[in-house]
């Protein structure tokens, strides 16, 4: 990914400043939930470089692999809170396409406490995701096997942002 960027530096500054926006900024959800939205769109588009770094930093970040893990494998049934579950679903949709986003899944998320602010970035971080990993697997990425190199990424990235 850094080759990506380093490649076209004009183009990875503003990827890097909405990741920043959008996965580490002040927010109601937490750094890891929103790592968490990325990980399961990258994870349902099978772009493994990109699910595999976002579960080690939504992991790193909730301090949580074993949950990180169930809801990579079947987030309906995952330990989460009834809110991020209706994001993850609607995010889910999202990956799909962005129609497959109706009324009543928005509804079910406001019913479950989301707020118009976490529905809208659950939709943009779906959707940067669904770009990235077209971006990433289209380029050919390398994608270590090690789950050990993604978690030393994730601490660093989780200390210094993208880009740094």
């Amino acid at each position: 990914m850094i080759g990506l960027l380093t490649y076209r530096p004009e183009t990875a500054k503003p990827i890097a400043d909405l990741a920043n926006t959008l996965l580490r900024s002040p927010g109601s959800l937490s750094r890891g939930e929103r790592e968490l939205i990325a990980a399961t769109v990258s994870h349902g588009n099978e772009c493994r470089f990109c699910a595999n770094s976002h579960s080690a930093i939504a992991a790193h970040e909730l301090d949580d692999r074993p949950l990180v893990d169930q809801v990579l494998a079947d987030p309906a049934e995952a330990p989460v809170s009834g809110k991020l579950r209706a994001l993850l679903h609607i995010a889910e949709q999202v990956r799909v396409s962005g129609k497959a986003v109706t009324p009543d899944h928005i509804a079910v998320a406001r019913s479950a406490g989301a707020t118009d602010l976490e529905i809208h970035d659950t939709v943009l971080i779906a959707a940067m995701f669904c770009m990235m990993n077209r971006y990433v697997d289209g380029l050919g990425t390398f994608a270590p096997l090690d789950p050990a190199g993604y978690a030393e990424a994730a601490k660093s990235i989780a200390a210094n942002g993208y880009g740094a």
